[in-house]
């Protein structure tokens, strides 16, 4: 194995060996090939969206094998068209490339040989397209002394193709009165400089020139003076100090910047006092006669740090050097010269009668001020001296808080420092209950450029005192917040009294409330609900609440909406539908805006209390006259039920009609029946008297065979056909079992009366004994005048039936009773014929059962 290794690491040399000598040769014979052949121009430069037009010529060893017409051109990659070619000669061809855009770009020469077939690069160039140059403007100059002048101007647009400024520097001669060429310099850029120590004191004039491959641009000459475009090097601060026993005062040295002697020097002296942006200057303009200045800073605050710094320039010149580092120093300390501000908020008195009174102070403003306080010394002493004076208490901090008897005190208030002390601040402290007269009529706030302005009216005062207080727990700000309720009051000042204040609340500035009202409904009637809400914090109101809008709305109906005034705290809403579901809810709204609130369900009622009581009463009044009704019931039991419901015998139980015979005998007799319900004179089959009772049976048959023909139909109409047969005979045997037994026998002359008489016959009940013995005979018989004994009995008999069936108002009309109805003009002898008068016999009556009728077929004999 290890032999091997030699002779593959040879094989690979050799290898590798002939890959470098075949690329050698690609490489010559690219090369010659790109040397073969020339573009001209060899690298334009042309105005953007112009044409360019370009010429690629062969070299003579290539014309044996190709000519002019086997170039190509491509721009970029992308192969141009043939027809803008141009043959200009065997062995050059031109192309022409219109509004050529292209910032940058390149354009390729190829050959292209059928015998080989593919494309071969000849030679390629890069164009570049641009603008001619802008005039340049704006020629400014500094001469930094010493070092350099510097120009600068302002080139215009952009070219986009390479572009130099050339800046030349004349001076003018006095002897020919004309400006000469001093020198120059290039830049790419719209600066240049000329450097020292080629910089004499002298009168200049600047020119610059701008050119490119397309154009150039020349400005004017700008002339320029030395003194005044100089600028000088920033001064040198040594020192910043206090001087002992002069207040408000810093002494600053500082080394002045290098500059000719005979040159009038001003510097600018800044000073601003620390962590503040309170800052001042002031200028000092001298000849320069030394090389270290000093000067003295006056006007300060006491016991204050102030940074120094300062800038110089020739007094001619335009130009400020740059301002030189800060230094620090800090002013001689003083004595306050004024008292305190100071103030007290009086709390109200405990049961032991003592009181807190809380003090607060501040420094007044002045300037210069002294802020140099190590702490406050707090006393107080009781007003008619009946009292100790109090200890004396030492803070640093501007509040404190005092516990006091009831009587009137005096509190005094001094600062000092290392210095001394101010000025003693005095107040007086009120007696518990005492009362103070007030001057201040009317107090009243607005905002204006981020301020809040407290205005008022009073009489026979001078001063006043104005207090601030927020609402807002912990609020310590000097500064207005946004959205917070303020408190101020405005107390009159009497020499060393206070009077009685006058408060107003205001906002500084108001957004919407935080927070809607929480809303609830009370007491739902039939049309009407009590909406009511609480009233917002004061801490989420975020201004003052000018009115509520009470919203409200049934279900699928219109929004409606009350709006009422802040101090409501609840409303009716009426004329609501009765038994329907709403929802409500209050917007607060101040002048910023409203804020919802919390949205309830309430349902109307049905019914309201006076409907209710309507119900009750009626109910009362109902219930009332049922006892009252049950009461009399009661009492008029017995003849209730005689009148109401008498004691009629069922004609169910009979024997002369059964319940299928009143079924079919009734369908018989109603046929003859008019639409009043009464039956007419055809249908009666009146028998006169004295005919023979063969002639009455046929009679009847005859009127029973009518009508049974006229029946039979109606009866199949209802009937299958298999009982239509039984049914009719069943009719028939009914009537024709009833028709010689009809007990109406009345003469023609009677019944002709009956018809057409005005008089009211009288009606008669027989007994049905009497009934019976009268139909038992078994046969017709002619009418027999009877003794007038026998008459007597019976009309006797029947005047005590009459009067026994008056009593009850149901005979008529009843199933169990049959009525007579005879004419009082009737013979007596007519009339003992229509009792003698029968067919065949009836079968007797059940027992119990007093008198048969035949009302129930439906005859009835008209009045």
């Amino acid at each position: 194995m290890s032999s091997l290794f030699p002779v593959i690491a040879k094989k690979m040399f050799f290898s590798l060996l002939c890959l470098s000598v075949v690329l050698c040769r690609i490489y010559t014979a690219d090369g010659n090939s790109m040397r073969e052949a020339k573009i001209f121009p060899p690298s334009p430069e042309i105005e953007r969206g112009s044409t360019l037009k370009l010429f690629c010529t062969l070299g003579k060893h290539l014309i044996p094998r190709g000519n002019a017409s086997h170039i190509i051109w491509k721009l970029n990659h992308d192969l141009i068209p043939q027809e803008y070619y141009t043959i200009i000669n065997e062995s050059t061809s031109g192309v022409t490339i219109h509004n050529f855009t292209y910032e940058s770009a390149h354009v390729r020469c190829f050959t292209k040989m059928l015998h080989l077939g593919d494309e071969q690069l000849q030679i390629h160039i890069n164009v570049k397209s641009g603008f001619s140059p802008e005039k340049p403007k704006n020629i400014s100059c500094i001469y930094y002394y010493d070092i350099n002048i510097t120009c600068s101007w302002i080139s215009g647009r952009e070219t986009h193709l390479n572009t130099t400024y050339t800046l030349v520097r004349k001076h003018y001669d006095d002897g020919i009165q004309q400006w000469i060429n001093r020198d120059s310099c290039q830049s790419n850029n719209g600066s240049c400089a000329f450097f020292f120590p080629d910089i004499p004191y002298a009168r200049y004039c600047f020119q610059v020139t701008a050119k490119n491959a397309l154009s150039n641009s020349t400005t004017e000459c700008v002339p320029m003076e030395m003194l005044e475009i100089e600028k000088l090097e920033a001064p040198d601060i040594i020192s910043v100090e206090k001087i002992a026993g002069i207040k408000q005062l810093l002494n600053i040295t500082w080394k002045n910047p290098m500059v000719a002697p005979e040159r009038r020097l001003c510097c600018l002296i800044q000073y601003r006092k620390m962590h503040s942006n309170d800052s001042g200057n002031v200028t000092d303009c001298t000849n320069r006669t030394e090389t270290i200045k000093s000067y003295n800073l006056m006007g300060l605050q006491d016991f204050t740090e102030y940074a120094i710094a300062i800038q110089c320039k020739g007094a001619l010149a335009k130009f400020w050097s740059e301002w030189s580092e800060e230094r620090i120093g800090r002013t001689e300390e003083k004595a306050p010269s004024r008292k305190v501000d100071l103030w007290r908020v009086i709390e109200s008195s405990q049961s032991s009668g003592n009181r807190y009174v809380h003090l607060m102070w501040k420094l007044l403003e002045e300037f210069p001020s002294s802020e140099s306080i190590h702490g406050y010394k707090i006393w107080y002493i009781p007003e008619n001296n009946a009292s100790p004076a109090g200890p004396t208490h030492n803070t640093t901090d501007k509040k404190f808080t005092l516990l006091l008897p009831g009587e009137a005190y005096v509190l005094s208030v001094i600062a000092y420092n290392s210095a001394g002390e101010s000025p003693e601040a005095t107040l007086r402290i009120p007696t518990i209950g005492e009362i103070t007269s007030t001057h201040i009529d009317s107090v009243w706030t607005f905002t204006l450029r981020k301020k809040m302005i407290v205005t008022w009216e009073a009489s026979s005062v001078n001063e006043y005192v104005i207090e601030c207080s927020g609402f807002t727990p912990g609020l310590t700000s000097r500064a207005f917040e946004s959205f917070i309720c303020y408190n101020i009051s405005v107390y009159p000042l009497f020499e060393n009294k206070i009077g009685a204040p006058y408060s107003v609340q205001a906002y500084f500035q108001e957004k919407p409330p935080t927070v809607g009202p929480e809303t609830k409904a009370d007491n739902p009637g039939k049309n009407e609900a009590i909406i009511k809400w609480n009233e917002i914090d004061k801490i989420h109101k975020n201004g003052f609440i000018r009115n509520y809008t009470i919203f409200y709305k049934s279900e699928g109906g219109k929004e409606l909406n009350k709006t009422v005034n802040r101090n409501v705290l609840q409303y009716k809403l009426s004329s609501l539908e009765a038994n329907t579901q709403y929802t409500a809810y209050v917007n607060a709204a101040n002048s910023a805006g409203g804020k919802n609130g919390n949205t309830v369900t309430f349902k109307t009622s049905k019914f309201n209390k006076e409907d209710l009581l309507y119900i009750f009463i009626s109910l009362g009044l109902c219930m009332l006259f049922l006892l009252l009704l049950g009461i009399i019931c009661t009492l008029k039991k017995q003849t209730l039920k005689r009148v109401c419901w008498p004691d009629v015998p069922n004609p169910a139980e009979s024997i002369v009609v059964g319940s299928e015979d009143v079924f079919m005998c009734n369908s018989l007799l109603k046929q003859g029946q008019s639409e009043d319900g009464t039956v007419g004179s055809e249908n009666i089959s009146v028998l006169e008297p004295g005919m023979p009772h063969e002639n009455q049976t046929e009679l009847l048959l005859i009127k029973h065979e009518n009508y049974e023909s006229d029946h039979t139909d109606t009866c199949a109409k209802d009937v299958p056909n298999d009982h239509k047969k039984e049914l009719c005979n069943k009719e028939h045997e009914v009537v024709k079992s009833f028709s010689p037994s009809l007990p109406y026998i009345v003469t023609e002359q009677d019944f002709r009366s009956q018809m057409l008489s005005a008089v009211k016959p009288n009606r008669k009940i027989y007994p049905v004994e009497k009934l019976e013995e009268d139909f038992s005979k078994p046969q017709f018989s002619p009418v027999q005048n009877s003794s007038s004994k026998d008459n007597e009995n019976e009309d006797g008999e029947c005047t005590d039936i009459k009067e026994a069936a008056t009593f009850n108002p149901y005979l008529k009309n009843s199933v169990n009773t049959r009525e007579f109805i005879v004419p009082e003009n009737l013979p007596d002898r007519n009339k003992n014929e229509s009792r003698t008068q029968s067919t065949a016999p009836f079968q007797k009556n059940t027992a119990g059962q007093s008198y048969v009728t035949l009302d129930m077929f439906g005859l009835t004999i008209a009045h």
